[in-house]
């Protein structure tokens, strides 16, 4: 059959459906044969995170870029991680290795030339191998300490030459590991934001404490602030609300809402009263190490626009407004 016939008969949908299944026998590797061996290369990676050590995955090609993909993922998820070049760490670059690093190793042959060229080296230093291979009976997948299998029936591809499907269920081994690694770990959404702290999701796991207003920019009145200078002190501050305090305690609060009802119900008599006489007394708070999406979820479920921050103690710390949590995600 020639190459051009049997390209036509992959659709776009075929090819997908050939990933998917490469993906399929992989995760039933992962709850029977293979095991046992993952489970190895989780404590492998959680070992050497525990000392000084740190992962270095390498790999050639389509292999190579799969690697810089799950360094970055182990990375992201608290195992520090670093890509080398095969060809490159030949001519100096082994120099990065360290004592207790983890090496994972990415060839679907298990014979990539630059790759095998490592391997007396490593030896050498000692560094724990992790291959993943499509033949666990290649070189390299023979010298490793734990070799896991990423062989597929065949390539996404109507040649079946392209790594397509070898290189996703590489992928895929990858991500399975680094989030393996991280739950072994501990690893907390309070982790995550730290180590994303620009954009969206930056934002999203953004602790309230990093957006609040504080200090001078938090409106406050005392309980015996007259309705003009509440006024004046809500427009000032353009929060929406003041905070009714007593010796830097909260006391209470009043809104623009507060502010309407009130004269809605008493009209210029309102004016008259004190803020201790017109606060909601019952308001809603958060601790500033909540994260950010807590706050949205609160302010989205009592239809308000602001929270009080307040420590332990009920002291006020801060004020954050909807607007301070623009691109946060409920999570």
């Amino acid at each position: 059959m020639s190459t051009e016939k049997v390209t036509e008969k992959l659709t776009p949908a075929e090819l997908v459906r050939t990933e998917a299944a490469a993906l399929n026998a992989l995760a039933a590797r992962l709850e029977g044969p293979m095991t046992e061996a993952f489970n190895r290369a989780v404590e492998l990676v959680v070992r050497c995170g525990a000392g000084k050590g740190r992962v270095v995955v390498t790999g050639m090609g389509k292999s190579g870029i799969i690697a810089q993909k799950i360094a970055a993922t182990l990375s992201s998820t608290g195992s520090p991680a670093i890509f080398l070049h095969p060809a490159e760490a030949v001519h100096g670059d082994l120099g990065v290795l360290m004592p207790g690093d983890v090496v994972i190793a990415l060839s679907a042959s298990g014979e990539t030339e630059e790759i095998l060229r490592l391997l007396a080296t490593l030896k050498r230093k000692g560094d724990a191998l992790v291959s993943f291979c499509c033949n666990l009976k290649s070189t390299l997948a023979e010298a490793s300490d734990v070799a896991l299998d990423c062989s597929v029936e065949r390539e996404a591809c109507g040649m079946n030459l392209a790594p397509t499907a070898s290189t996703t269920a590489m992928l895929a081994l990858g991500d399975a590991l680094a989030i393996a690694v991280s739950l072994r770990k501990g690893f907390k959404p309070e982790d995550f934001a730290e180590l994303h702290p620009g954009g969206k999701l930056g934002k999203q796991l953004a602790k309230v404490g990093d957006l609040m207003h504080a200090g001078e920019d938090v409106p406050v009145v005392a309980l015996d602030t007259p309705m003009t200078d509440v006024i004046y002190e809500m427009s000032r501050k353009k929060l929406g609300i003041t905070t009714v305090q007593e010796s830097g305690h909260l006391r209470g609060v009043i809104s623009d809402g507060d502010l309407r009802r009130l004269l809605e119900h008493e009209g210029g008599a309102a004016l008259s009263k004190s803020a201790g006489e017109a606060m909601n007394t019952r308001p809603s708070t958060i601790a500033a190490g909540e994260l950010a999406a807590k706050a949205l979820a609160i302010l989205e479920e009592r239809k308000i626009t602001s929270l009080v921050v307040v420590d332990a103690g009920g002291k006020v710390e801060g004020v954050v407004h909807l607007h301070d949590l623009w691109g946060v995600e409920l999570i």
